[in-house]
């Protein structure tokens, strides 16, 4: 009789289950969906930009492209026109951002009332400026502010003040761009400013009330530190706004009467697509570049030093 000699042995140890490894997606698939938005970034934004940069150091003489290294730039030190440029745009940056951000926040304050009745439709009304094409609004201006038969000078008429040369005096021509830039951005800068004072608390007011301030007082001490970084944006995205100012001031006026209204970019258009001279006018967009960086980051450092006070 054979015997069994098979036994029971002892079973293996259960191994830990392999923790699962780690799947690397292939990181063409990231060019695949980032492929297009790169492409259309560099063919349309990226290589112009380097183009334009390039053209800059070189002038069209006789058909043919030429550097010249620094003299376009060198040029416009001596170049009345866009030396007349910048004193214009700085005289609509120093009188009109600041009275516009001023009735911005004044704007901001009353809409923020609670006893105001038909908030959302008062906002709305003073928003809706915005949202108008640029220059459908500067037409509407320009129709306005005829010397003969305008609806202002009517207006003027009817209570015995002779007509305004609203546009052919250098003069009136500027405040009549100013007022026209501030009817159009008052109400799109209140709405910025009003989210800021949606974000400070109830309470805050409360407080202050409790310690004995006033209104003015609250606004000042108190509501007004906590709304400066909104107040900084307004004044950051206005400077820049100005500094590119165009639409406006070039139906308006053409950037007349004696080049009292002609702003860098509209001086830029003239000399690129009316003289022709795209060098030049290459030189003249990267300057109000490095001006928009440069004040930007002035207003940026000033504002960063109060916070530090």
């Amino acid at each position: 009789m054979a015997v069994d000699t098979t036994y029971d042995r002892p079973a293996a140890p259960a191994r830990a289950p392999a923790a699962p490894r780690r799947r690397r997606r292939p990181r063409r698939v990231a060019w695949i969906f980032a492929g297009p938005a790169a492409a259309l970034f560099a063919l349309f934004f990226a290589y112009p930009l380097g183009a334009s940069l390039l053209q800059s150091f070189t002038t069209e003489d006789a058909g043919a492209t030429r550097w010249v290294g620094l003299d376009q730039y060198r040029r416009m030190i001596h170049d009345p026109a866009f030396v007349e440029s910048l004193v214009n745009t700085g005289i609509i940056l120093v009188v009109q951002v600041p009275v516009m951000i001023g009735l911005a926040l004044v704007l901001a304050v009353l809409l923020n009332q609670s006893w105001l009745r038909l908030r959302g439709t008062w906002r709305a009304v003073h928003f809706l400026p915005a949202v108008t094409t640029l220059v459908a609004y500067a037409v509407v201006f320009q129709v306005l502010l005829k010397t003969d038969g305008g609806l202002v000078n009517q207006i003027l008429g009817a209570v015995g003040i002779g007509p305004v040369d609203w546009l052919n005096s250098p003069t009136w021509a500027r405040i009549s761009l100013i007022a026209s830039l501030t009817w159009r951005w008052t109400g799109y800068n209140a709405v910025i400013l009003l989210a800021g004072l949606q974000a400070i608390g109830k309470e805050q007011y409360e407080a202050a009330a409790i310690d004995g301030s006033g209104t003015l007082s609250t606004y000042a001490r108190v509501i007004l530190p906590q709304l400066r970084p909104v107040v900084l944006f307004c004044v950051v995205t206005s400077t820049i706004g100005t500094l590119q100012l165009f639409d406006e001031n070039y139906v308006l006026t053409r950037g007349g009467p004696d080049d009292a209204t002609l702003t860098p970019v509209v001086y830029l258009y003239k000399v690129g697509f009316q003289q022709l001279d795209f060098g030049y006018a290459a030189a003249i967009a990267w300057v109000v570049v490095a001006l928009i960086a440069a004040i930007s980051a002035l207003q940026y450092a000033a504002f960063g030093r109060e916070r530090r006070r």
